[in-house]
């Protein structure tokens, strides 16, 4: 295994489940053996347990007393509860961003959202959702609400497994992704406060949808 300075043996294995889990590798209720960890990955059971733990902070794990860890369950009630808290709190993120950016302080952004339209012409969908986490990582950094940011941040996890397992289910997703982005940055560009309501939550709708769709279709199981 190849670590960086910054990164523990324990956050590198959690990625590494972690992107089990977002490719769908890994589903709702899987029981994660610790053992299979430790020999596919040639570790220490105790890294494969701070990892889980990781995860668990991270929403993906459950870790259950004398029963072990699991995939953390993805149902309807979930996918509801996620995208009711996740779109106030964007439409906080992008009306706070809209009152509060300067002159020239858009520029990463307008750059990114070029990156990411460059990738919604790409069958790599994994390196556009990255890219859109990027414009909401800018946009944080721009608004400069810590608790705003901390509480995003820990979500990030969870919506990205949504957002993968929508844009695995819809073709068009990476689309209506693009679109949508475009909107939420033509509003703030204006200063448009009023639209960012109506844009993130039109999408939160449609995105919900596909998650919801791709579950009854048993569509995260079908890796």
């Amino acid at each position: 295994m190849s670590l960086t300075h910054a990164q523990s043996l324990a956050e590198h294995i959690a990625d590494h489940i972690e992107q089990r889990i977002l490719n769908g590798d890994m589903v709702s209720g899987e029981r994660i053996q610790e053992i299979k960890v430790v020999n596919a990955l040639e570790v220490s059971r105790g890294s494969v347990r701070e990892a889980l733990l990781l995860l668990e902070s991270r929403h993906l794990v459950t870790i259950l007393p004398r029963r072990g860890a699991f995939v953390a369950e993805l149902n309807a009630e979930r996918v509801h509860s996620l995208y009711d808290l996740f779109e106030h709190l964007l439409v906080m993120l992008t009306t706070q961003l809209a009152q509060r950016w300067q002159d020239n302080q858009l520029e990463p952004l307008l750059a990114t959202a070029q990156s990411l339209a460059q990738h919604e012409q790409t069958d790599d969908y994994e390196s556009f959702m990255a890219q859109g986490f990027v414009l909401m990582r800018d946009a944080m950094a721009l608004v400069g609400n810590d608790y705003l940011s901390h509480v995003l941040s820990d979500l990030q996890p969870a919506i990205r497994r949504t957002y993968a397992l929508a844009m695995r289910h819809s073709q068009n997703e990476r689309q209506h992704a693009q679109q949508f982005f475009a909107q939420l940055l033509q509003a703030v560009m204006q200063r448009d406060v009023a639209a960012m309501a109506p844009i993130v939550h039109n999408y939160g709708q449609h995105q919900r949808d596909k998650v919801l769709e791709a579950l009854a279709q048993g569509h995260e199981a079908a890796r």
